[in-house]
């Protein structure tokens, strides 16, 4: 890599790193271009010339934090060739991820329905795609072994993610009794239990 393209590749993940780090300390509210560039000492300039505006930026930062939580998910199931050890080392992935990095966690489920995730919609599906694969092509033996229940690859997405971001997300918003490491105990054999086919 050229001492150019080290400097941009340095910068955009200054970038980044800056963003989360305003969003871990600052909240939605203080999640603010103008806070972005004091923190990183990156000017407004060379911000539109790697992401475009404030929310390419941030529509990055989401890319990059939902495929870290994504790697880490298929990471964990691919090595299993056991259906039920690999749904219950996913799920306990999940919420592992959102233990150990929970400024990331945060921010991927506060950026769900935010407002510049339509116009970047291709772009982040483009990258979630390929994870996505990997853990549907781990479960495509197992379905066709009749130990996963045969479903289109959405819904069982839906099955094998929900309920680990659902306690992901009311964890982060401080909801009492939701506690990641009884939910990394109890939920994962639920969770088999709603996707085994018999």
């Amino acid at each position: 890599m050229s001492p150019r393209h080290r400097a941009t590749a340095g910068t955009v993940e200054k970038l980044l790193d800056t963003a989360l780090d305003v969003y871990a300390r600052d909240g939605r509210d203080g999640f603010t271009m103008s806070a972005v560039i004091k923190e990183s000492g990156v000017s407004s300039g060379s911000l539109y010339h790697h992401f475009g505006s404030f929310d390419g930026l941030a529509a990055a930062l989401y890319t990059r934090c939902m495929t870290a939580l994504l790697e880490a998910m298929a990471a964990a199931l691919e090595p299993c060739e056991d259906a039920r050890e690999g749904v219950l080392a996913a799920v306990r992935a999940y919420l592992g991820f959102a233990a150990e990095h929970r400024a990331e966690a945060g921010f991927v489920h506060a950026s769900a329905y935010a407002a510049f995730l339509p116009a970047h919609a291709a772009a982040i599906a483009a990258a979630k795609e390929p994870l996505l694969r990997r853990m549907t092509d781990w479960a495509r033996p197992h379905v066709a072994a009749g130990e996963v229940v045969d479903l289109p690859p959405a819904l069982l997405e839906m099955l094998l993610i929900g309920a680990a971001a659902e306690t992901t997300r009311r964890w982060l918003a401080g909801a009492p009794g939701i506690d990641l490491a009884e939910a990394s105990e109890l939920l994962p054999e639920r969770v088999w239990c709603s996707l085994r086919a018999r």
